[in-house]
């Protein structure tokens, strides 16, 4: 017999899936079909989710390839980056030292649509590669030669009632959801999230709701072999767009599972890991103001400890009615840390496989132990060009919980929860047709954590220049 406090967690767990699966079947089926576009663009600094396809993809017949010409079936992408990237001091590192790789990525994309339908087909290949560093390949930055996207599609044009399409894609897949802090490609960094599995999509972005259901195993990145799916986790979920009412607010309600089997991987632990959260933004009218706001709730199990972790992101923005289109926007983020390592419930935020780059040019912090102030201000001084500058303050959330990108913990909580600031800006631009700038500095003055724990005590400087070059821009 079940104890009454299992009891009383399988009664939790049931009712939000319950709830949450109610919600869902109310939206998707008591709306009607609509031509209206209910897409509302989010403001808040790097949360408009990547493009499917990507940005870097046109319809073969969009190129201006003569050769290409009436291939409006065929969906091609070729593209090249290389980052210099100069790291004095990057806590990220065991020690103080100058590091100046660089980082090279290039990506390839071939997509077969509307020939064959309801088949469809998408192959990805990214080969992404370091040099000059003073350390060795990881994950991050290096893996050689991949297919990050390899699936098949059933796609459905009017499935579900006029432009209300259903689309089913198994295989390898790469993707963004939300506000990319839980499920994104990461498309800064110089390698890419990808899963293979299932993905269902009842409905399209220009619907009033879209239902996106996740049957999905991480994969594993490896530097030089060919990468394995996690037969150990399996991500599976629901999320709901609700845009009926996108002129005041957009609703995104989800629920998401990690379950891991340590079983089947001795090196990890036996986890499984609830999410339920809400996000909601909008833009207020004509004013000029808009607003984003996250929260979301954990539970379940992680190892022989008990799971509860809470997190909330708050985002407000105003644009100002000049030519150059000045934001100036202001934010709070917070993910809960454990706060005793020995007791019997974890208490730190599972960022699942969300990006990092909007809360620290560095790179240096997550969504996970975190309380964090930001200000912002973005423009444009030329229509091509865009600038941006944030200032923004790191305070962990429990002091004896870890600073996870550099490894530094003080389980006594002895050194304080301040980590330090960081100020960044960065300026893009075009160069010619094909090619694009992006240039950017940060500097990272820690805190007493940082001293502490570390031992270093000399801000970090981190200067890039990176070139894009799309071969069908």
């Amino acid at each position: 017999m079940p104890s009454p406090v299992e009891s009383r967690r399988s009664h939790r767990i049931g009712f939000a899936r319950w709830a949450l699966a109610l919600a869902f079947f109310h939206a998707a089926w008591c709306s009607s079909a609509d031509a209206t576009d209910f897409y509302v663009t989010p403001r808040g600094y790097g949360l408009v989710p990547e493009s499917q396809p990507p940005r870097y993809v046109r319809q073969a017949d969009r190129t201006g390839i003569d050769a290409l010409k009436g291939l409006d079936w065929l969906d091609v992408g070729l593209d090249y980056r290389v980052r210099y990237e100069y790291r004095d001091n990057d806590f990220r590192r065991p020690a103080q030292v100058l590091d100046d790789p660089f980082l090279l990525r290039a990506r390839l994309y071939l997509g077969i649509k509307q020939r064959f339908d309801p088949v469809r087909l998408v192959l990805e290949i990214e080969d992404a590669r370091r040099t000059s560093s003073r350390f060795g390949p990881d994950d991050r930055d290096v893996n050689t030669a991949e297919p990050i996207q390899a699936y098949a599609e059933l796609y459905f044009a009017d499935a579900l009632g006029k432009n209300r399409p259903l689309s089913i894609k198994l295989g390898r897949q790469a993707f963004e959801y939300m506000d990319r802090r839980l499920l994104a490609r990461n498309e800064w960094r110089n390698t890419t999230n990808n899963f293979d599995g299932l993905r269902a999509t009842l409905g399209q972005r220009a619907n009033d709701w879209q239902l996106d259901i996740l049957a999905l195993q991480p994969v594993r990145r490896l530097t030089s072999d060919l990468d394995q799916p996690e037969d150990s986790q399996w991500l599976t979920g629901v999320i709901l767009d609700w845009r009926r009412w996108s002129h005041v607010a957009t609703l995104q309600p989800y629920y998401l599972r990690l379950a891991q089997d340590g079983a089947r991987a001795p090196s990890l632990v036996t986890r499984d890991i609830h999410t339920v959260g809400l996000r909601t933004y909008g833009v207020v009218g004509t004013t000029g103001w808009d607003w984003d706001v996250s929260g979301a709730q954990q539970f379940g199990e992680d190892g022989p400890r008990t799971h509860r972790a809470q997190a909330l992101i708050v985002d407000a923005g105003y644009t100002a009615a000049y030519a150059w289109k000045p934001r100036f926007s202001a934010s709070f983020l917070y993910a809960s840390g454990d706060r005793n390592p020995t007791d019997d419930t974890n208490q730190r935020f599972e960022r699942l496989f969300g990006f990092a780059r909007p809360l620290s040019s560095d790179d240096y912090i997550q969504w996970e132990n975190l309380q964090s102030p930001k200000v912002r201000v973005e423009f444009a001084p030329l229509p091509s060009v865009r600038i941006d500058a944030g200032l923004s303050a790191y305070w962990l959330a429990s002091g004896t919980d870890r600073w996870n990108t550099t490894g530094l913990r003080d389980p006594s909580g002895a050194s304080g929860t301040y980590l330090g600031h960081e100020f960044d800006m960065r300026v893009r631009f075009p160069v010619g047709g094909h090619v694009a700038m992006n240039l950017g500095y940060a500097r990272f003055e820690p805190g007493r954590f940082t001293r502490a724990t570390s031992g270093r005590s000399d801000p970090s400087d981190f200067v890039y220049v990176e070139v894009s070059i799309d071969a069908f821009r």
